[in-house]
């Protein structure tokens, strides 16, 4: 690792080492090496390209899929000096005149770009009259076709590796498990690349999914003791987005909706308020949040099934990404299972990729119903290793019941049976239960054996045994014939008794009321003697963002003010020596902390 690298890392970004293969990639890329990289949310993949750039000769040319993002980073750069721009359909035309002059005199660290724009004629014709650093392709899990987020101008993307071939590239992404992987190094022909694979945990996060019952119960008791925390909560539809930003403010929360089929000024100002503004909960689709750099979001959460563990690993990647305590907390029902196979099955796309879809969903559910550590069953899913216990996810710290319930199933695929195989999860269990109304009636089912056998078992864990067999696998959804119940081939062993079959027992109260379920959060408090300057010095924090018109984690992260908090730091050498804080950042900002301090430390030692 050079010097120079160092050096910049300790005056630039306030860090005092690299972390990971950090020093690794920036030395490999440095020396004009191609690379993939694939680092967790939050890990430090930014700086795997924004130092080389400014190492190597000329700019840094960063394709990023989103505006957000770009504007967000440039912004971040410029705090720290960097000379940095971005060129996106925001501009003016005279803006966009003036940075390609940068461009061209030399004049820039760092261009940020979106692929669409990138391959056009005449920005390559641009980018071939100016000195370049490296090409670096942010998000690259987009060009995927098997992914979650796929973009289609990804795919010219390797256009790069034949117009500037002694340029180097590095592609870099959270997401992407080993099918992933294999598809961006042949689409971005970065064949021969070196490879450095981070592990995918992120331990700061707490995994918890619960059964779908009451949405809106269960959503305001996981967040009652939240008011004050940013966060993302994910619908499937946009009337619910829509319906539950309205439901959360009414409930005093700090709520705005964002979708695609919102005006886009209307989008910019919510995603602005969400990234500037303290306690904000974006309600969203999934329109919202790649390339999303807060790191202050305490929490997100999934009222809908995500179709695939990919789009659920980024989702939740949005959380803590300051490496303070988050939470990730989902629920889902049945119903989320057969839309998602509707979707799936009416897709444009291929059988292969039909059938990749459902091994994806199959997968997701996996994650759902485990009674083991679900952080084991997410990290295998990326072929990475974790412990059997991970100890912050609801499985390890709340195991759940389990209950022999091969009669109760051997009741439902029997009555499934019975009643022709022609009726969905409503009917067959009014059946079990023994309901004499119109529908039973009309079909005679009241005549039938099976009629009245599950009457001793509640609804709620009729519908838990149904879901349950359904992910599993013994009993599939028609998806062609009213949503229909039929059997598989492989409940014969368990109707025949010749299989045992041991299922989750369902809590009916929401998670997060449980004991023990609110241990991420309350790591994450202030105590009462702090409280008072650390508001302060968050009203210092948002008055300087304010004034520069950047959002209040580019002046410092949480994790530095609460650092300030623990090392009262009362001169700009001492301020200096805390994480985040560049030398940069101490002369712009320092003065401002440092006299809070210093003033509340003075009155603190007055009272005593």
């Amino acid at each position: 690792m050079t010097q120079k690298a160092v050096e910049i890392l300790n005056s630039l970004y306030g860090y005092d080492s690299f972390r990971g293969h950090q020093a690794d990639i920036i030395d490999h890329v440095s020396a004009g090496n191609n690379a993939l990289v694939l680092m967790p949310t939050g890990g430090g993949k930014s700086i795997c390209y924004q130092i080389p750039s400014m190492l190597r000769d000329g700019v840094g040319i960063i394709i990023s899929p989103l505006i957000a993002l770009m504007q967000d980073q440039v912004g971040a750069m410029q705090q720290l000096g960097v000379k940095a721009a971005f060129l996106n359909s925001t501009l003016s035309h005279i803006e966009q005149n003036q940075i390609e002059q940068q461009l061209l005199s030399g004049d820039l660290d760092l261009l940020y770009i979106a692929p669409e724009r990138l391959i056009q004629s005449y920005t390559l014709d641009l980018l071939s009259r100016c000195k370049l650093a490296l090409f670096a392709i942010d998000e690259a899990h987009c060009v995927s076709q098997w992914g979650h987020d796929f973009r289609a101008d990804y795919l010219s993307l390797s256009l790069l590796s034949e117009r500037f071939p002694n340029i180097p590239r590095i592609a870099l992404t959270a997401t992407a498990d080993i099918r992933t992987r294999k598809e961006i190094i042949e689409r971005l022909s970065l064949t021969g690349a070196k490879a450095y694979i981070s592990g995918f945990d992120r331990p700061n996060i707490r995994y918890a999914i619960a059964n779908k019952t009451t949405p809106k119960k269960q959503l305001l008791a996981f967040l009652q003791q939240r008011k004050q925390e940013a966060g993302i909560v994910y619908c499937l539809s946009r009337k619910k987005v829509e319906d539950t930003a309205q439901w959360l403010s009414e409930q005093g929360f700090n709520a705005l909706p964002y979708h695609a089929g919102l005006p886009a000024q209307l989008r910019q100002t919510h995603q602005n308020r969400f990234l500037r503004e303290d306690g904000v909960i974006i309600v969203a689709t999934i329109a919202f949040g790649m390339g999303i750099d807060k790191p202050d979001v305490r929490f997100v959460a999934h009222l809908d099934l995500p179709k695939s563990i990919e789009a659920y690993y980024q989702e939740t990647g949005r959380a803590g990404r300051d490496g303070q305590p988050a939470d990730a907390w989902m629920i889902y029902g049945l119903q989320d299972v057969v839309r998602l196979q509707q979707m799936a099955q009416g897709s444009d796309g291929s059988e292969q990729f039909k059938r990749a879809e459902r091994h994806k969903l199959d997968a997701m559910l996996g994650l759902c119903e485990v009674t083991s550590c679900r952080r084991k069953v997410l990290l295998s899913y990326f072929a990475d290793e974790a412990p059997n216990q991970c100890g912050n996810c609801d499985n390890c710290q709340l195991p759940p019941e389990t209950w022999d319930a091969t009669v109760a199933a051997q009741k439902v695929l029997s009555c499934v049976y019975r009643t022709g195989q022609r009726f969905g999860v409503v009917h067959v269990m009014d059946v079990l239960q023994g309901k004499e109304n119109d529908k039973v009636l009309q079909y005679g089912h009241q005549q039938l054996s099976t009629f009245g056998i599950g009457s001793d078992i509640h609804e709620s864990q009729w519908r838990s045994v149904i879901r349950q067999l359904v992910v599993r696998g013994f009993l599939r959804v028609d998806l062609e014939g009213y949503s229909a119940l039929q059997l598989t081939d492989i409940c014969r062993p368990v109707l025949k008794g010749e299989q045992l079959l041991h299922l989750r027992k369902e809590e009916l109260k929401a998670p997060s009321t449980k004991k023990g379920a609110a241990k991420s959060y309350k790591k994450t408090q202030i105590s009462l003697e702090d409280q008072e300057l650390w508001d302060e010095l968050r009203e210092c924090r948002k008055y300087l963002a304010e004034e520069h018109n950047v959002p209040p984690y580019v002046i410092f992260h949480d994790a530095t003010l609460k650092e300030m908090l623990e090392v009262m730091p009362m001169s700009g050498s001492e301020l200096l020596s805390l994480t985040g804080v560049g030398e940069s950042k101490l002369e712009k900002y320092g003065a401002d902390f440092i006299e809070i301090i210093c003033r509340y430390a003075e009155t603190a030692g007055a009272k005593t």
